[in-house]
């Protein structure tokens, strides 16, 4: 299992109008104060039973965002119906240093279409309070590494220009070639790379 650690640093930068008009061989000089140093340290990895994790917060925080899939996630999981538990299939989770599940991600075999060689990534989510900061990033980028060990090409659907964005920013292609999907991303299993159609 690997781990993937990340660390965001946040500095408060003071401009002190003295310095910044002084120059010395052409650089402009700038006194920074630290205000704040404050190390937050995110995990990745698979969740081997979603029941053993607390996923309340974030199903309530989906709620509110307007989302009911992660409570059809929790559902299906208890049900039976979906436990990521076929060739290929997983849930991951990001987790925050005090153990906080803050961002999770599944992966299933593509039940809309007929070939085994397609992935589908459901239930993706990720706490507001860590968005924008590499979370999702980092959580796609371990459920895609994980893919091109099963399939050939990872689909999805969503419906919010956000996410929307933040698929094609990560390379995904916006089309509905696929049944019941938005975006593909199309993996090369030999070169661990992503290619395009």
């Amino acid at each position: 299992m690997r781990k993937v650690v990340m660390h965001y640093v946040f500095v408060k930068e003071r401009f002190d109008n003295n310095l910044t008009n002084n120059r010395i061989k052409g650089f402009a000089c700038v006194e920074l104060e630290v205000v704040e140093a404050i190390i937050i340290t995110i995990k990745i990895r698979p969740i081997d039973h979603l029941l053993n994790h607390e996923i309340s917060d974030l199903i309530l925080e989906s709620k509110q965002d307007g989302f009911r899939f992660l409570n059809k996630l929790l559902e299906e999981y208890r049900s039976g119906a979906n436990i990521f538990n076929q060739p290929g299939e997983g849930i991951f989770g990001a987790f925050h240093k005090n153990g906080e599940l803050i961002g999770i991600g599944g992966l299933t075999i593509d039940p809309y279409s007929n070939d085994k060689n397609i992935g589908r990534i459901r239930r993706f989510y990720v706490s507001k309070s860590f968005r924008r900061q590499g979370v999702g990033n980092l959580l796609l980028q371990e459920i895609l590494s994980y893919a091109r060990g099963f399939f050939k090409v990872v689909v999805l659907r969503t419906d919010t220009y956000p996410a929307d964005e933040f698929y094609v920013s990560f390379g995904f292609k916006k089309t509905n070639t696929f049944p019941q999907s938005t975006h593909y991303f199309l993996l090369d299993s030999k070169t661990k790379r992503l290619v395009e159609i």
